[in-house]
């Protein structure tokens, strides 16, 4: 059983690790919505580094809006990115008080 199944909002997190890692800056702390459940992988991190006997860990597909990744820019409402996150970088997203 995963712990996210689409539809449901994330956050992703901000874990300071150094060297190889898939998560770019400009997504970190913002929020999404998983889009779909991709399966279970060896941790690439993990893997950049040689070490190929840790645990297998849940990867999805997360949808961000970009008028949230670039406020500054000029988008569509509908415009997305899509992005592969593997499961411990992300966190229930916490609805903010002032959402519609």
């Amino acid at each position: 059983m995963t712990r996210f199944c689409a539809g449901d909002r994330v956050q992703v997190l901000a874990l300071g690790k150094a060297g190889h890692v898939r998560i770019p800056h400009y997504i970190r702390r913002k929020a999404g919505e998983i889009v779909g459940y991709c399966g279970t992988y060896l941790n690439p991190e993990d893997l950049a580094v040689g070490n190929t006997g840790g645990k297998a860990v849940d990867l999805y597909r997360v949808a961000f809006a970009q008028t949230t990744l670039w406020p500054n820019d000029v988008h569509a409402p509908q415009d997305r990115l899509i992005i592969e996150i593997y499961d411990h970088w992300l966190a229930p997203a916490q609805e903010s008080s002032h959402a519609p």
